[in-house]
């Protein structure tokens, strides 16, 4: 009897050592990959009337937008859509996004310089 006690007390020991079922996580490996982002990135930016190309010094793929303002004058840069009134035309952006350095002026207009890759 002492013999089968112990042989079912082993077996219960070993059976709470069991790991757990693990989760799969999106953020770890391959979980979250999509192989079709760049295609489905390329479809949304034309959607809305952009240019998908490569942009900045790293060469990525980037969706290039006119803003609905872009060329409209402007002495600070809440008076644009964008947050970005170019210090020299005092203009609106042209394009987003806004590579390279450029002097833009702030929310007070003052001139700043900002550069973005």
């Amino acid at each position: 009897m002492r013999r089968i006690l112990l042989c079912v007390l082993a077996c219960v020991s070993l059976a709470a050592c069991q790991g757990e079922e693990q989760e799969t996580s999106a953020g770890y490996g391959l979980a979250g990959f999509d192989p079709h982002a760049s295609e489905t990135q390329k479809a949304a930016c034309e959607a809305r009337g952009g240019t998908f190309k490569t942009g900045g010094l790293g060469g990525i793929m980037t969706c290039f937008e006119v803003p609905k303002d872009a060329g409209k004058r402007c002495s600070k840069s809440s008076d644009c859509s964008t947050g970005m009134c170019l210090a020299r035309s005092q203009s609106c952006t042209p394009v987003m996004p806004l590579f390279g350095c450029n002097d833009v002026l702030d929310a007070e207009g003052r001139k700043v310089s900002l550069c973005v890759d």
